[in-house]
């Protein structure tokens, strides 16, 4: 007992985050400050040089997904974080890093925009971070966290499902999930991990390697998009992960992501007390999307509810997802509010529209 709770901590999901990323293996860190991902290059600065590790404020968010791209060839474990407009400089970078095949965590703790927007938080990046975001046809797992332990244990996540199919992969969390402070249970860190074989690491005694996005030669383009696709079709097929609540006797289905799916929870009890069987089913991987159980649920449920705190994007994987004629609805708070919807107004807009 005692040493289970030598593992409990009180923070706040960005240095959850921070923490676990060192604790998988990451060592280096290149990113650039923007609000409200600060907690991380800060606590990342501070702590990677004390496990030999390497942190490098860039001089652009351009420049530190590049610097990704470098590092990540060499076979290290390498994340660079920051928000929306950030994210968007990043994009040719990330495409690059889908296109040769490189591992690295990429972290967007999202603001509101277009544009710079705002710094309050928003789940308007769904559509550029489930839909690849840069040029070419690529698709980059997305882990959505809904709270401070899961910015933790995603952070773990993020970085197997990266070496493990050699992909860039993004955790796309809220401001308000970034910021809360909660208890988080912590695991032994990992021991150092072997270099993988594609690794750049020099050619002295052995065969030269190359890691490269550009395919000239008629048809090696295609030979590599077909491959591509056979492996995102394999993420699509093992890696959709999601939470469902109170769904087993459920007549109506809520379905949201971060920080909404944590008020939509105790929405859900309000609205059982007033005799409505409502459950919730939470995407924690946007992309794959958990296209089966949604389609599951569909089959027997009266309606669905999308709540985003957005003006609609999930909503539309929703409907891709669903059994054809699936009653859906969106209700969506916009960013610029400058608020999150109530537990009462989500518990309100179900009884209006389940009863």
């Amino acid at each position: 007992m005692a040493e289970n709770e030598d593992k409990k901590i009180f923070t706040r999901g960005n240095e959850a985050l921070a923490m676990a990323a060192i604790e998988a293996g990451c060592r280096y860190y290149f990113g650039y400050p923007i609000t409200p991902q600060g907690e991380i290059p800060e606590y990342l600065s501070r702590e990677l040089p004390k496990v030999g590790g390497r942190f490098l404020q860039a001089e652009s968010e351009i420049a530190s997904i590049n610097m990704l791209l470098g590092a990540g060839a060499l076979g290290a474990r390498v994340m660079t974080s920051s928000s929306g407009p950030g994210i968007s400089l990043m994009q040719e970078g990330i495409s690059y890093m889908a296109g040769s095949e490189i591992p690295g965590l990429i972290v967007n703790v999202s603001r509101c925009g277009p544009g710079l927007g705002g710094i309050a938080p928003s789940q308007g990046d769904y559509f550029q971070a489930t839909r690849g975001g840069g040029h070419g046809d690529y698709r980059t797992p997305v882990l959505a966290p809904g709270s401070p332990q899961e910015m933790y244990d995603l952070a773990f996540l993020a970085f197997d499902l990266a070496f493990k199919y050699r992909t860039p992969v993004m955790i796309l969390a809220d401001a308000v999930i970034g910021q809360m402070k909660e208890q988080v249970v912590r695991r032994e860190p990992l021991p150092p991990a072997p270099l993988p074989e594609w690794a750049l690491t020099g050619a002295d005694g052995r065969a030269s390697r190359l890691l490269k996005s550009l395919f000239l030669a008629e048809g090696e383009l295609e030979k590599q998009t077909l491959k591509q696709l056979d492996k995102y079709h394999e993420i699509e097929r093992r890696e959709p992960r999601w939470e469902e609540f109170m769904t087993e006797d459920a007549d109506f289905i809520v379905i949201a992501f971060g920080i909404i799916a944590r008020i939509a929870k105790s929405s859900i009890r309000m609205a059982r007390k007033q005799g409505i069987k409502a459950g919730l089913l939470r995407p924690i991987t946007l992309y794959p999307f958990p296209v089966e159980p949604i389609q599951k649920l569909s089959a027997r449920v009266k309606k669905i509810l999308v709540v985003e705190l957005n003006t609609g994007q999930m909503v539309d994987d929703v409907r891709l997802s669903a059994r054809p004629g699936t009653g859906i609805e969106l209700y969506f708070r916009s960013p610029g509010a400058g608020s999150l919807p109530s537990l009462e107004e989500i518990a309100g807009e179900m009884e209006r529209r389940f009863r």
